[in-house]
């Protein structure tokens, strides 16, 4: 089912976003983890895309594993990088024939030394005008509540996010973030470009600082400092409750603020997004 229409008749979604393990003995822990969290019956689910890489014909099996063996409604992310207008259309012309309604388009990680002249499509919302001339997928597209890290300001991050929208993205999914806060200025940004298409929030619970800071030194997220303090020198499994507590509430707030929706990044393990789940009583 379309992601589209499933926000047009409810008031918030729940979403779980997985990746193709690159490891074949990794591939059970994934389907444990699917196994349990469909019984919370998410509106649907995500499976990353490894542009140019080992895992890109792994996402594509994935995501019509997880629609004909799981009986979930999937969307599956689809890069520019590496990708041409023929590479764009195989895939596609698979999900088409496999009943697969939705997809997450994106620039990707620009390998070191890529040309970027060489490609078909430059950025997002090229291929999201593309996908969306030719095929009948319901498009979501990327946000960024704290500006893409190559973005010089946060306006122009909205700008380009508009570009994407006026091409034909129907909702938007957002990096992880910490501060709610932060989100919140997102949507008054959002407001004030006149995007008013769904914005559904990644939440992503810190169960390891240091991993969790690789993870933002990446993507362009900040930790709050409270956070860091109440983590740094926990063992694991403090830093595991407090990370889980910290979620809750987070969700709690966005909640009470009317999110259009919880798009969980589960790094394919099932227990922190569970624990959250059952502590928010959804």
């Amino acid at each position: 089912m379309k992601i589209s229409e499933i926000l047009n008749r409810k008031a918030m979604t729940i979403s779980f976003e997985f990746f193709p393990p690159k490891k074949v003995e990794n591939e059970q822990t994934l389907f444990n983890t699917i196994n349990v969290l469909k019984d919370y019956s998410p509106d649907f689910v995500s499976i990353t895309y490894g542009a140019g890489g080992s895992t890109k014909d792994k996402t594509v099996e994935w995501t019509l594993r997880m629609k004909n063996e799981y009986s979930l409604n999937p969307m599956m992310h689809l890069t520019c990088v590496a990708s041409t207008k023929e590479s764009v259309d195989k895939v596609a012309e698979i999900l088409e024939l496999n009943g697969i309604d939705n997809i997450l388009a994106l620039r990707g990680d620009l390998p070191e030394g890529f040309e970027v002249k060489s490609m078909d499509f430059k950025y997002a919302y090229q291929l999201v005008g593309y996908l969306k001339d030719k095929w009948n997928f319901s498009i979501g597209v990327a946000g960024y509540p704290e500006g893409h890290p190559e973005s010089s300001s946060l306006d122009k991050d909205i700008e380009y996010l508009k570009m994407k929208v006026d091409a034909g993205g129907e909702f938007v999914i957002t990096q992880l973030f910490f501060d709610n806060g932060k989100f919140f200025n997102f949507l008054d940004r959002v407001e004030k470009f006149h995007i008013e298409i769904p914005v559904l929030a990644g939440v992503m619970p810190i169960l390891s600082l240091s991993q969790m800071r690789r993870f933002v030194g990446m993507c362009g997220a900040t930790i709050p400092s409270e956070l860091i303090s109440r983590l740094e020198g926990k063992t694991k499994e403090d830093m595991y409750k407090i990370g889980v507590e910290y979620a809750i509430n987070q969700c709690r707030e966005l909640i009470d603020s009317k999110v259009r929706g919880l798009h969980f990044y589960t790094l394919n393990k099932y227990n922190a997004t569970k624990d959250i789940l059952e502590g928010l009583n959804i």
